[in-house]
């Protein structure tokens, strides 16, 4: 499906990533902000008839919120930590602890200090915690030595946590003891929404699940480069901000 014809489906979910894909990737991660184009295509598509708006991040909540300036009015949904956490127009904060025991929680906490352990021994690697597990950032590291981090804790969550999910994205290796991903999320958004078309657009291997998962009424977008399941691609964020913005204005025009 074309992107003006998925203007004109009766219910549109805009499901969008956030790092990378409307906010550039920075080396200090709580500083990432929304580029300007993309914040006004946003409020623009928010303002569209039947139109519903949605983050899908592997962000905690808490983090998610901070970085897009969500605040208690917005009627974006949140789908946090792939899917894990969740954020609703009504207020409502909706966490699933399925599986998530003191001893999930206790290995966490031990596997994390591991893992920031041999981070500390390369400058420019760093570990992000996470609700249901942490990230392996090596993006300001050296090549060598960032491979190195990234093989070593890649061995110590293999055997002491061989169950977890790994997923790797732009120098960075995340483990969770939750199996949530973009796909699930999608979907829930689907349903709670009653969405007939969907847009969904991110830039990195974790937004690859949702985008496969995507249906012949539904358009998916790739932010820069990479093989991809998307059938739209785009340079940058700059660029994906327009995309979003005609989409808003044609939405607009044809359900008037």
């Amino acid at each position: 499906m074309s992107i003006d014809e998925l203007a004109a489906t009766p219910r549109l979910l805009v499901a969008l990533d956030f790092d990378g894909t409307l906010a550039p990737l920075v080396d200090e991660p709580m500083s990432a902000r929304m580029i300007p184009e993309a914040a006004e295509a946003v409020a623009a598509l928010v303002a569209a008839p039947r139109t519903t708006v949605a983050f899908v991040s592997g962000r905690t909540l808490d983090d998610l919120r901070i970085i897009a300036e969500h605040d208690d009015r917005s009627p974006i949904l949140l789908a946090a930590s792939h899917g894990a956490q969740w954020w609703y127009p009504s207020g409502a904060i909706d966490v699933d602890t399925r599986g998530s025991d003191r001893d999930d929680v206790a290995l966490r906490d031990e596997l994390r200090a591991a893992a920031e352990a041999i981070a500390g021994e390369v400058d420019g690697a760093w570990i992000e915690p996470k609700a249901f597990g942490f990230g392996v950032h090596t993006r300001r590291a050296a090549p060598g030595p960032a491979a190195e981090v990234h093989e070593r804790v890649d061995a110590l969550v293999a055997a002491r946590a061989p169950r977890w999910r790994r997923r790797v994205g732009h120098s960075i290796t995340e483990y969770a003891f939750r199996d949530e991903g973009k796909d699930t999320a999608v979907a829930r958004l689907r349903s709670l929404t009653g969405a007939t078309g969907v847009l969904f657009a991110g830039d990195d291997l974790t937004d690859e699940d949702a985008l496969r998962s995507l249906g012949p009424g539904d358009v998916g977008i790739r932010v820069g480069a990479g093989e991809t399941a998307a059938s739209v691609r785009v340079a940058d964020e700059a660029e994906l901000a327009a995309v979003l913005g005609g989409l808003a204005r044609r939405r607009a025009a044809v359900q008037e």
